[in-house]
C-alpha cells in the first residue's frame, strides 16, 4: 500500500476552506472541473499532465466541515482521498491523505502536485473568499468585518506545508498530476472610466440660403393691343419614370464564442466570425460585454477598444465565404466567472461554439 499525505496550515475558518473543496465553480479553478452528481460524479481531468482519461468519484463519507471521504477511480487505478480539517489558532489545518488501492503510480511525483494544489491553488481562492466579506466603511469607523490574514515571506513559522510518503513492500508506483500550471494575476484594478458627457448638436440655418419669397401673379400683355388673341395652351411634356434599381441583399455576419483556457482570475476567449454571404465585407465589428471589473490583455486577431465593461473588436475586409477569429485574455476578479457577460455582432448575439 502506497500513502501520500500533505499537511497545510491556512489563515481560514474550516467553512471558507469547506466551499473551495466542494463547490463546483471554486473546484474548477484550483483544481479541475466537474459534472453534477450526487454521491457520483467526472472530474475533468483528461486534459492535466500525468492523468491519461477523467476521473470518477464516489462520495464515501461527508461531515460538513470537517471530514471529506472519496474513491477515486480512472484507467488502470484507483485512489481513497481524505481530507480532514481541524480549527487552530490562527484558521484551520488541512490535511490530505490518499491511499491507492488498485494500479501503480509515481509516489513522489503524486505527492509535489498534491503540495503544488493544496499550498498554491487552493489559498488564492480561499483569499478571494475572504475578500468578499471585506466591508470598507470608513465612514462608519473602519472596518466592520474581517480581513484575510497574509503571511510574510519567508515566515515558515506562520504556514507549513508538509508531505509523508510511506512505500510498502513491494509496491509499484505510478500516477498522474492532480493539476496543471496556475496564472495568478496582481496588476491591480484599473480606474472606472469617467462618465460620457452627454452633447447636443445644434444646427444653424445656413446664412447662404435665401428666404423663400411669396410668388404672384401677373397677367402678361398679349403682342398686339388691337386685336389680341388668347395664347397658345403648351401641350404637357411626358415626365420621365426612373426605373427601380435591383437590391444588393448583404447577409448579417455571424459569431460563435468559445472560452478556450480558464484560469483562477481570469479566462482566455475566442469569437470566430463567418461571413456567409458572397459580397465582402469592408469591415467588422464584434462587441463583447465584460463582467464589473473584467478588464481584456493581449488581443489577437483585431483591434480592440475598451469603455467600462464593453469591449469593441474591429477588423479590415472579411472575404465573402471567410471567418476572421479573435483570441483576447481577460483579467477579471471574480474567480466564478469564465466567459463575458454578452457578445454580439451587430444586432446578432454571437453562438456557443
Amino acid at each position: 500500500m502506497i500513502e501520500i499525505v500533505t499537511e497545510v496550515d491556512l489563515f481560514h475558518p474550516p467553512a471558507r476552506i469547506w466551499r473551495a473543496l466542494t463547490e463546483r465553480a471554486l473546484l474548477a479553478k484550483w483544481f479541475a472541473d466537474s459534472a453534477p452528481g450526487s454521491d457520483r460524479w467526472i472530474l475533468a481531468t483528461a486534459a492535466l499532465p500525468g492523468y491519461d482519461s477523467d476521473t470518477e468519484v464516489e462520495t464515501v463519507e461527508v461531515r460538513a466541515p470537517d471530514r471529506l471521504v472519496v474513491r477515486c477511480r480512472e484507467t488502470g487505478r484507483a485512489t481513497r482521498l481524505a481530507c480532514d480539517l481541524t480549527s487552530t489558532a490562527h484558521g484551520t489545518r488541512l490535511s490530505v491523505r490518499e491511499v491507492l488501492e488498485e494500479g501503480d503510480w509515481d509516489a513522489d511525483a503524486r505527492a509535489e502536485q498534491h503540495e503544488q494544489a493544496v499550498t498554491g491553488r487552493l489559498p488564492a481562492i480561499l483569499d478571494w473568499l475572504a475578500f468578499q466579506n471585506v466591508d470598507l466603511r470608513r465612514a462608519e469607523g473602519g472596518l466592520t468585518a474581517e480581513l484575510p490574514v497574509v503571511r510574510l515571506l519567508g515566515d515558515d513559522r506562520r504556514r507549513s506545508a508538509r508531505r509523508r510518503v510511506l512505500l510498502a513492500t513491494g509496491a509499484v508506483t505510478l500516477i498522474a498530476a492532480t493539476a496543471g500550471a496556475t496564472v495568478w494575476a496582481t496588476a491591480g484594478e484599473p480606474p472606472a472610466p469617467a462618465a460620457p458627457t452627454p452633447t447636443t448638436s445644434l444646427v444653424m440655418p445656413s446664412s447662404a440660403t435665401p428666404a423663400a419669397r411669396p410668388t404672384t401673379a401677373r397677367p402678361t400683355p398679349s403682342a398686339s393691343r388691337r386685336s389680341p388673341s388668347p395664347s397658345p395652351t403648351p401641350s404637357p411634356t411626358p415626365s420621365r419614370t426612373a426605373s427601380p434599381k435591383p437590391s444588393t441583399v448583404v447577409a448579417p455576419l455571424s459569431a460563435t464564442y468559445e472560452t478556450v483556457t480558464d484560469r483562477i482570475f481570469g479566462y482566455r476567449g475566442e469569437v470566430v466570425l463567418r461571413n456567409p454571404g458572397p459580397s465582402p465585407r469592408p469591415g467588422w465589428t464584434v462587441t463583447v460585454t465584460l463582467h464589473d471589473g473584467a478588464t481584456v490583455g493581449s488581443v489577437n486577431g483585431a483591434e480592440a477598444t475598451q469603455d467600462g465593461a464593453v469591449v469593441t473588436f474591429t477588423g479590415e475586409a472579411l472575404p465573402g465565404g471567410q471567418s476572421a477569429t479573435i483570441r483576447f485574455d481577460v483579467r477579471d476578479p471574480d474567480p466564478s466567472h469564465d466567459a463575458p457577460a454578452a457578445c454580439t455582432t451587430g444586432n446578432t448575439p454571437c453562438t456557443p461554439a
